[in-house]
């Protein structure tokens, strides 16, 4: 049974003019190309006495500019305003008893409440919640910097759940167990010490677990667990039964069960990944034994719904018995086939997606598959059925408004509801309560508008990159915006791990940027999920400078339509985004006039040996290769950034609490262009892990610097630099 948990959403939504230093930066040392050759790996120590120094005083003097510039204040009331609205949209989950659970934050929730109503309270609009667990009473007593990250509870009743929490938002978790109905922690329940873990019930006396034990080998180079091991109530960890063990080199191991509707486990397996997309599935037996399921290799297993096993394949394969699929398709195997004979059991098509097409999401109810399925960059839901004889299943598309954003939500396996979230750039979200079986849908939520959209349109246009690939893109604007290259435009990308950039709503980005003049610019560029695997594949490793082209294709495009022009045109990106920054800042600095590079990836001759780093290398390839090192060498923006460049001043930020991407990649990046001779902004909060915030208050901090710093550098009048 695959079942929401409560979870906290991050969103990262979507930069002061002070001329270069020439004459230092012609006498500034050549690029760091070897770790014997950087002068910067004192900031690679997180917590180093000097590295803070530097720390606070980059902080210091970029708050003292982006604050004290008269129109943050005002930016900064309306993002929080945006953010602690306590007339947003709970996101509900189906829970046992047809229950509602959501976590909320707002000004007097700051780290936020798990709580909970029931179906009909919740669709009534006057909902009576009541508290499960309170985080900021919580961290209060405890006196501790939590941050809540997940839930998982215990079928069928899930009144036993284990609650993931962090310490000032890394994404390393201390996990305990709690009771729902004595909200309270199990005394003597279980605990696992601070760790990047992964756990899973089997029922309420055992475990399925992955952390780090203590010992050599227990976590991969990665940074988790390598190991799956059983764990049964009263056992300390070092008594934990392992039954499986991957290799060091690979990502990561974890153990998770497959339940059915009623939350009956139908089989428990464990998942080997061996690079970020590549993986081995293994079917544990009664004895504790494993058997490896004849899985693609690039395959994620998305629901079991009537016994079936579905899955999506990001690589064209042949079935054991001799079946063809293409990436991108939708298959379902018998599971009770599969178990017995894994090896001649055939598998069946549920769904091939256009050229143009990508499924984005699947969910499973009692007895429904559901998929959102987005064609040319616009969502659509089906309910798909077997049928017999049919190259694939039947599918029946549910009746919610066209040319938008769809998200698949809550799905309750006790009947066949679930909830669907549908947005657009300029429609603000809703939520729809649908019943798969039957077809129909309920409009139960909407929010309200959060800034003034009249006036305003959205085009889909498309750039060509150098290797004459289409890109498509979406530019939201006045409708009567000059075309005259002096609009000021904010052009956001991201370019990796699949993850599409989709149309939605984002209150902060209408009010904070549009309704003062700005245009909005999203690019749909390769190594996205945009268009399925296939998409995604075209930019990995050797072809990465491919997204960054076709990025570079956007800004041209922009310009050549006379859209906006090199004055007025800033770009902003986080994580992977970050890096897809500093390539442009590098690679066409004549471009733009801001970047705001969040939380990024910058040098990508280190990336490996940093944090998490080791386990992206299927993404970008292995630096300590020669052949793969010469490739990533040519666009790592920490190794190109050069004297007497046209680059902009670029605000940089972070966070010290981030054990995903290290901050020292956002340290160094600003320490070179300083050295450089170049102006830059730099903030890190020390909270907040990868999200760069830890509550809302640090969040609305993290917007309000953003568009403060997009102002100055794209709204005022442009500085000759």
């Amino acid at each position: 049974m695959f079942r929401t948990s409560v979870a906290l959403a991050a969103l990262l939504a979507a930069t002061s003019m002070i001329m270069p230093n020439t004459a230092a930066a012609q006498e500034a040392t050549p690029p760091a190309t070897s770790e014997a050759e950087d002068p910067y790996l004192w900031l690679e120590e997180v917590h180093g006495e000097r590295a803070m120094e530097w720390v606070e005083a980059h902080n210091a003097h970029s708050l003292a500019v982006l604050q004290g510039d008269p129109r943050y204040q005002a930016l900064y009331d309306e993002a929080l305003d945006i953010l602690q609205a306590t007339d947003r949209i709970p996101t509900p989950g189906f829970t046992a008893g047809g229950h509602i659970d959501n976590f909320w934050q707002d000004a007097e929730h700051v780290r936020g409440i798990w709580r909970r109503t029931t179906l009909d309270s919740y669709r009534s609009g006057d909902t009576r919640w009541e508290t499960i667990l309170d985080i900021d009473a919580l961290a209060e007593a405890e006196g501790e910097n939590w941050v809540y990250k997940a839930t998982s509870c215990l079928p069928p009743d899930e009144r036993y759940c284990l609650v993931s929490l962090s310490d000032g938002g890394r994404d390393a978790v201390t996990v305990r167990e709690y009771d729902t109905v004595a909200r309270a922690f199990v005394e003597g329940g279980i605990v696992i010490p601070e760790s990047k873990s992964n756990v899973a019930w089997v029922d309420h006396d055992t475990l399925l677990i992955g952390t780090d034990f203590g010992q050599a080998g227990d976590m991969t180079d990665s940074g988790y667990p390598n190991t799956v091991r059983v764990l049964r109530r009263g056992q300390t960890l070092d008594q934990a039964q392992e039954i499986f063990r991957g290799e060091t080199t690979d990502v990561s191991s974890s153990g998770y069960t497959l339940r059915d509707a009623d939350g009956v486990v139908q089989a428990t397996l464990i998942n080997r990944s061996i690079t970020f997309y590549e993986s081995e599935t293994h079917l544990v037996n009664a004895d504790g034994s494993t058997t490896a399921l004849p899985m693609p290799g690039r395959s994620t297993i998305k629901a079991l719904v009537g016994g079936l096993l579905v899955f999506t394949t990001e690589q064209d394969w042949t079935a054991p018995t001799g079946e063809s699929f293409s990436s991108g398709d939708l298959i379902a195997w018998n599971l009770d086939a599969l178990k017995a004979a894994p090896t001649g059991t055939r598998p069946e098509l549920v769904l091939h997606p256009g050229e143009r097409d990508s499924i984005e999401s699947v969910t499973a109810t009692r007895n429904q598959l559901v998929v959102a399925l987005f064609e040319n960059v616009r969502g659509s839901v089906y309910v798909l059925r077997p049928q017999d004889g049919a190259a694939e299943w039947a599918r029946t598309r549910l009746d919610l408004p066209a040319n938008v954003t769809v998200g698949l939500g809550s799905a309750d396996t006790e009947s066949d509801q679930l909830f669907v979230s549908v947005s657009g750039y300029l429609n603000p979200n809703s939520l729809w309560l649908a019943d798969a079986a039957t077809g129909t849908v309920e409009q139960v939520r909407s929010l309200p508008a959060r800034f003034n959209a009249e006036g305003l349109t959205v085009e889909q246009f498309e750039a060509r990159s150098a290797d004459g690939t289409m890109i498509p893109y979406f530019v939201v604007h006045a409708q009567d915006m000059p075309m005259d290259g002096s609009n000021p435009t904010l052009l956001y990308g991201y370019g990796g791990f699949q993850n599409s950039l989709l149309p939605g709503y984002s209150g902060t980005v209408g009010r904070l940027w549009l309704e003062r003049g700005g245009v909005y610019v999203i690019a749909n560029t390769r190594g996205g999920g945009e268009f399925g695997p296939r998409w995604h594949q075209a930019a990995l490793q050797e072809n990465r400078q491919r997204a960054h082209e076709d990025f570079q294709a956007v800004a041209l495009d922009l310009i050549a339509r006379d859209i906006t022009s090199q004055p007025h045109l800033g770009i902003m990106g986080g994580s992977q985004g970050g890096l897809f920054m500093g390539a442009m800042l590098t690679q066409r600095p004549d471009l733009i006039n801001g970047a705001v590079i969040q939380v990024p990836l910058f040098d990508m001759l280190r990336f490996h040996r940093l944090l998490a780093g080791a386990s992206w290398i299927a993404e970008y390839g292995n630096p300590d290769i020669p052949e793969e090192r010469a490739w990533i060498e040519a666009y790592s923006p920490y190794q190109n950034l050069r004297a007497g460049q046209p680059y902009p001043e670029v605000f940089i930020h972070t966070s010290t609490a981030d054990d995903r991407v290290h901050p020292g990649h956002a340290r160094k990046a600003a320490a070179r262009l300083e050295e450089l001779g170049y102006p830059v902004l730099y903030f890190e909060n020390t909270d907040g892990g990868h999200a760069a915030g830890a509550n809302l208050l640090h969040t609305a901090r993290r917007i309000a610097l953003e568009y403060t710093y997009l102002s100055r550098r794209l709204m005022d009048e442009p500085a000759q630099e």
